[in-house]
């Protein structure tokens, strides 16, 4: 994710309040890099922070050089920051240093430096080494505790004197203010409690309709005219998702996505996301358009024939029909030879470089956004492999938009929910390759957190 341009940034509690917010939560145990563009923020990366043995030499020089690599996908980027989160509760890296044996120390080196760590120093000048013979040199660092923070460097007395100023001065920063303002929340860390969503209560009434629907929908997998009902059904839903949802209290409203999906349409949703090729092509019509999902599953050849006849749609009350020129653009329902043409041009993108973040430039975030509160609802029916398909979806949604710590949690809940699920391992293996995705490379193609029209 990068930063905003028209966040206004007036000091370090700035840049440190903005952290938690960009990655979701706060960090712990963590080394987390900015990149610069000018006086601007750039794109946000964490990673745990190194054993103590391995803040030394080549494994050291090996660290250095990966976070090199990552930063390196921001091509405008002329610096770095670096922040190094305390790594439990009760220490205070700001205030001396941890502990003999606790993560970026191991009270062997004398030369602990102004960083109070003997490990953490070296790092940091490791760091500061590999960064600044790269083109991104460090411009600044802190160190944050539970309690404190300081400036990795200042040996001022009237500023980082110990243990370090107060952690309240972050919390209430103008810009943790603004955000707070904004609707942006600091939530749990991945891995903590469950993300949000990551549970399911049992839904009998949505479990039963799903049973039906995948009975129904037995023999029409590859069945063209089959696959294009279930796009159209889930282009309907993902309209009214892009809306603000419907609280409980208020019912269903028209073109609103409400706060719980009826049991009968939940069931049908989660039948279809067990049909790999309709799962796949709901991914891809979200991020790249309805013409690229059917482009692409025509050249997977993925129709063979069946009986031709859709089966029935359940009740869509309250969701209204998809706007007349959706259903008329290349690829919408009646018109496979235009979507097999308009996949041969090159006109639309191939499913492998959506799924990568590799086309189109830039994705429909918004329409991305409302798939995940779609999948939030389906995953939270009931387990299987409907919810180990709607938590893969909503883990590929994160890993879009550069949160590989929430996208590896929701892989891994996935693999809970149906052991061996081969999407989710897929992709969790693109993230401990430390792949990024295509879109969270290029700033003008990120997610963006804040609206910018926000307040």
């Amino acid at each position: 994710m990068t930063a905003p341009d028209h966040l206004k940034i007036t000091g370090p509690e700035d840049i440190l309040g903005f952290i938690p917010h960009s990655l979701g939560y706060w960090p712990v145990n963590s080394l987390v890099a900015m990149t610069l563009q000018g006086k601007r923020l750039g794109a946000t990366l964490r990673v745990d922070l190194p054993e103590p043995s391995r803040c030394r030499g080549p494994a050291l020089a090996a660290f250095a050089r990966t976070i090199r690599d990552y930063l390196e996908a921001d091509e405008e980027a002329d610096g770095t920051l670096l922040a190094v989160f305390a790594g439990q509760p009760g220490e205070d890296i700001a205030d001396g240093g941890p502990p003999d044996g606790a993560p970026g120390t191991d009270g062997s080196d004398p030369d602990a430096g102004d960083s109070g760590s003997p490990a953490l120093a070296r790092l940091l000048r490791e760091l500061e080494r590999t960064l600044g013979a790269a083109g991104l040199p460090v411009r600044d660092a802190w160190l944050i505790g539970e309690r404190y923070w300081r400036n990795a460097h200042c040996t001022d007395p009237s500023c980082c004197a110990p243990p370090g100023r107060p952690i309240e001065e972050i919390r209430n920063s103008p810009l943790n203010a603004e955000l707070v303002f904004r609707g942006s929340s600091v939530g749990a860390a991945p891995g903590l409690p469950a993300p949000a969503g990551t549970t399911a209560q049992d839904a009998p009434a949505a479990l039963e309709a799903e049973e039906r629907w995948a009975q129904e929908f037995s023999g029409r997998w590859r069945d063209r005219t089959q696959f294009q009902t279930v796009l159209g059904l889930w282009e309907r839903v993902l309209d009214a998702a892009g809306r603000p949802a419907a609280s409980a209290a208020s019912g269903q409203q028209p073109g609103v996505l409400p706060a719980a999906l009826p049991p009968n349409l939940a069931g049908y949703l989660r039948a279809t996301l067990c049909v790999t090729s309709w799962r796949d092509a709901v991914l891809v019509m979200a991020a790249a358009g309805r013409a690229a999902a059917e482009a692409g599953a025509e050249e997977f050849g993925v129709f063979d024939g069946g009986p031709g006849t859709p089966a029935a749609l359940p009740e869509l009350d309250g969701f209204p029909p998809v706007a007349p020129a959706a259903v008329t653009a290349p690829g919408a329902p009646g018109d496979a030879v235009a979507g097999r043409e308009a996949s041969e041009a090159g006109a639309v993108p191939g499913y492998g470089e959506v799924l990568l973040g590799l086309a189109p430039p830039t994705p429909d975030w918004a329409r991305l956004a409302g798939l995940d509160r779609v999948l939030v609802r389906l995953g939270g029916c009931g387990g299987g492999e409907a919810r180990a398909a709607a938590l893969t979806g909503r883990g590929w949604i994160e890993w879009c938009r550069g949160r590989g710590s929430f996208a590896d949690a929701l892989f891994t809940a996935a693999g809970t929910a149906q052991p061996g699920y081969r999407l989710a391992e897929l992709l969790a293996e693109l993230g401990r390759r430390g792949t990024l995705c295509g879109w969270a490379r290029r700033r003008d193609a990120a997610w963006q957190k804040f609206d910018p029209d926000a307040a």
